[in-house]
């Protein structure tokens, strides 16, 4: 089922750039940008309506602080997302995002940051990754 999950996710992620890239053509990055953010507000607060209400104060008691700048994170996840889309094109850009994804991923659980379990060194990993990057340059010839 996650890997059905996470194929739904790079499927949304694409269609979700391509609009977002058409959005700002017509308007500018920062109205599209915003518009992203407050419709998908709108949509998680009409899906806590329907599905548990759980106490919005519990934000509150979330530690460590920083993890909640994911919204914040998210603004510059559209805006990098429709300026890459724009002057990439989307398989280039969405390629390129996949790479970059892996490898801080990698470093991520390598490293044991945000406090996420730390993985030993796995050369097959690695390789994975620079398999990947080659990849992306196959698909550019």
């Amino acid at each position: 089922m996650g890997i059905l999950i996470a194929l739904l996710s790079g499927a949304l992620m694409s269609i979700q750039g391509v609009f977002n890239t058409e959005v700002t053509k017509q308007t500018s990055v920062w109205v599209a940008a915003g518009w992203v953010q407050v419709s998908a507000f709108a949509a998680c607060v009409l899906l806590w309506l329907f599905t548990g209400r759980e106490p919005i104060a519990g934000l509150m008691e979330v530690t460590p602080k920083y993890v909640l700048l994911g919204g914040i994170i998210g603004a510059f996840i559209t805006y990098t997302v429709i300026r890459s889309m724009g002057s990439l094109g989307p398989a280039q850009a969405s390629l390129l995002i996949v790479i970059a994804q892996i490898i801080v991923a990698y470093l991520i659980e390598l490293f044991g940051l945000f406090g996420v379990e730390k993985a030993p060194f796995a050369w097959h990993k690695l390789i994975g990754a620079a398999i990947a990057i080659a990849g992306i340059m196959v698909f550019e010839r």
